[in-house]
């Protein structure tokens, strides 16, 4: 179990699409207004790890032109979450972004999220260690990623608020927001080739 609990933090404080919102949105929104995107992200990420531990998922992502559907939505999806971060408190482009997106945007941006059902893959199908108790380790694994998952979470959205409240230059807080929106780009990119690698 400690090897499994070292993997899921591992695995979830590494820079994706999640955390890099969380703290994009708590650096142009502030910690209150954008806690209701991460408790999406919490829903989002375990209507992921249901799917992954039903094999839901599994069947889903096994057609081939539903898989290419998908991963176009997800970039879609996650370059127009990027736009806002970078847009934020900003007229310019076609995005006047005055406001964090709610719940169902953190729902959205995870189900649609490539490195959520990867990480809950690996982490749901390895690392097992109750081989003839399935449902004890499937409810154990869920408990342990959320318990770790949470705090991991906050801690960007606070770090994304202490960025904010250092009262930098516009131009420099413009600039992390241009440097968080480009690194979840960069995340997209990185799933993007490494699904075209594997066909």
């Amino acid at each position: 179990m400690l090897a499994f609990a070292a993997a899921v933090f591992l695995l979830i404080i590494t820079p994706g699409p999640g955390v890099l919102s969380a703290a994009g949105f708590g650096s142009a929104y502030g910690f209150n207004a954008s806690l209701r995107y991460v408790f999406g992200l919490f829903v989002g990420t375990n209507l992921v790890l249901i799917a992954v531990m039903s094999g839901l998922a599994a069947i889903v992502l096994s057609v081939p032109g539903l898989r290419d559907a998908l991963m176009a939505l997800s970039v879609c999806y996650l370059t127009f979450l990027a736009a806002k971060i970078a847009l934020a408190g900003s007229r310019l482009g076609f995005i006047e972004a005055k406001s964090p997106p709610g719940v169902t945007a953190g729902v959205m941006l995870q189900l649609i999220n490539p490195k959520a059902y990867a990480v809950n893959t690996s982490l749901v199908t390895g690392f097992g260690y109750a081989p003839d108790a399935f449902l004890y380790e499937m409810l154990t694994k869920a408990l342990i990623m959320n318990a770790i998952w949470i705090p991991i979470h906050l801690a960007w959205l606070f770090a994304g608020v202490v960025l904010h409240r250092l009262n930098l230059p516009l131009r420099t807080q413009r600039a992390i927001n241009m440097l968080m929106a480009t690194s979840m780009i960069g995340v997209v990119a990185l799933a993007l080739w490494s699904a075209w690698s594997l066909q």
